[in-house]
């Protein structure tokens, strides 16, 4: 699983296949898209090569993510309209961007939304402000067409497909008996401690602190789990939410994936399972509406190099990438919506707590393939086509089908969106292969389930991430007591600071930082 990826051993793989099964067809086109390193390489060595342009806002926001958007919304909610945001790509919205390919949408990274529960309040808010959520009756209701329609997942498991991801089908007693278990610890630890979705609405417990001291494999080994199917699922869902496996985060974070929801449900348990907000091109739905409403505010191909406290507020210098030219920004409050190691690097005289935590944090790099077939697959006997398809024992993470939200009965044309957590050893490997590469390590990950992928396959666009999420290891959880986000000058923002990267983190943590700088300007936003 993570840390096992060999770029030859998947060339090895895909080459080994018979022709007609799952060998790519010679005809396929493709591209590697999304994402420009060499542009966020540009720090390493940040010259402009044209000439110093001098601008003024109240407010830069360096960064145009999840967070930087949330922030210039709430700037927007108190009245305050100028700002800038400044950001690296083409397009604000960061892992929360989509694309389209032969005219169907499809995300170039994060693809869903879980319902918010009541912790998450300013994304409820956002929900409501978009449509997504109205009172009905006295009581909320979701707009069902973007409710992930069902069926929503299913397991490749012996031959089959099966629903749910956990393995269940043709599975021991011995089996069924530690799922039964593992649910019943991971309820009674809900009541020990609360555990909340943002991180910020409740304060770290006790117990909190034991479970993140340690790796949940060590922790999972002490218990007593050891069953390989329960340990197949635990894997999948760590690099599927943190972008490393058990061995690599912590219990804390193990445990948080299921008791921030709606727990773990053993088969044959009563259950809700997470309703789930999705769309064709992932999360982009949402960024593009919150980009859209900051309109040209919104500056792309800008790499912030410097940020550096004034005696009136902050300076900021950042590299036009389309010109060359070095934009020389003045504000009264400067957003620092980047990574944690991008703002240690940018900040002239970083404090040392940023110095400190950016040493300390560990990033996954993802690759996301999006591939457009001429006709839907042949499938497999088992569950009903889903929205998350999943192979297990696959080094990949499974894969999405576009146009599973789709009204339109018809099969025809689509477009699945392939996830990898390859580990942290293979981000080097990661930037160096090319799409082709690319394309047989799909083929060759859903070959078992998909024979006739190979042959259905017309282009294939791939979208790498060096550092796409921060990996909550041991000791993440206790680092983060006590930092200081906002400061009279410059704030911080993103999902870094909450430990694990997922939307609702990085857009409440966005909400604050854009609350504190409508403060430093004497305005009062919606908190």
């Amino acid at each position: 699983m993570s840390g096992g990826w060999r770029r030859r051993t998947w060339l090895a793989a895909a080459a080994s296949l018979p022709l007609g099964a799952c060998a790519p067809r010679a005809e396929v086109t493709g591209a590697l898209t999304g994402t420009h390193p060499e542009r966020g390489h540009l720090l390493r060595h940040a010259r402009a090569t044209g000439d110093v342009v001098q601008r003024r806002a109240s407010v830069v926001i360096a960064g145009a993510g999840v967070a930087g958007l949330a922030a210039a919304r709430a700037l927007r909610l108190a009245g305050i309209d100028d700002f800038v945001l400044l950001d690296l790509e083409d397009e604000g919205g960061g892992n929360s961007r989509g694309t389209r390919i032969a005219g169907i949408d499809c995300p170039l990274g994060a693809h869903y939304l879980p319902v918010p529960g009541d912790a998450a309040r300013d994304v409820q808010d956002l929900l409501e402000e978009l449509g997504l959520r109205r009172r009905v009756a006295g009581r909320w209701s979701y707009d069902e067409r973007h409710l992930c329609h069902s069926p929503q997942e299913r397991v490749f498991f012996q031959g089959h497909w099966q629903d749910g991801l956990l393995p269940v089908q043709d599975v021991g007693a011995a089996t069924l008996a530690q799922y039964a278990r593992f649910a019943r610890r991971i309820e009674a630890l809900s009541r020990e401690a609360r555990y909340t979705i943002p991180v910020s609405a409740s304060p770290l417990a006790p117990a909190h602190l034991r479970l993140d001291a340690l790796p949940f494999t060590r922790w999972l080994a002490a218990e007593g789990f050891d069953d390989p199917l329960l340990r197949w699922y635990l894997e999948y869902c760590c690099r599927d939410d943190y972008g490393a496996g058990p061995d690599t985060v912590s219990a804390w974070a193990g445990v948080h994936y299921f008791a921030s929801r709606h727990g773990f449900h053993a088969p044959g348990e009563e259950g809700d399972r997470d309703a789930v907000l999705t769309w064709p091109e992932g999360n982009a739905w949402l960024s593009r509406r919150l980009a859209a409403a900051c309109g040209e505010r919104v500056r792309p191909r800008r790499v912030v190099a410097r940020v550096a406290t004034t005696k009136d507020g902050a300076a900021i210098d950042a590299i036009d990438t389309a010109s060359g030219s070095l934009e020389r920004w003045e504000a009264k409050h400067v957003v620092v919506a980047l990574p944690a190691f991008i703002a240690a690097r940018v900040l002239a005289s970083p404090p040392a707590w940023l110095v400190g935590a950016a040493r300390a944090m560990r990033y996954a790099p993802w690759v996301v393939a999006n591939l457009h077939l001429r006709e839907p697959l042949a499938d497999r006997p088992g569950a009903a086509p889903s929205w998350d398809n999943v192979v297990h024992g696959a080094r990949g993470l499974g894969y999405v089908d576009a146009r599973h939200q789709a009204l339109d009965p018809r099969p025809g044309p689509t477009v699945l969106t392939w996830y990898h957590a390859p580990g942290e050893q293979q981000r080097h490997a990661l930037l160096q292969s090319s799409w082709q590469d690319w394309h047989r390590a799909v083929i060759d990950d859903l070959g078992a389930a998909h024979p006739d992928l190979a042959g259905k396959v017309t282009r294939v666009e791939v979208t790498r991430y060096g550092h796409a999420m921060r990996i909550p290891v041991p000791g993440t959880r206790a680092q983060l007591q006590g930092v200081a986000l906002h400061g009279p000058r410059v704030s911080f923002a993103h999902a870094d600071w909450a430990g694990y990267s997922v939307f609702e983190e990085a857009f409440t943590s966005g909400h604050a930082a854009g609350v504190a700088a409508a403060r430093r300007l004497g305005r009062t936003a919606v908190a």
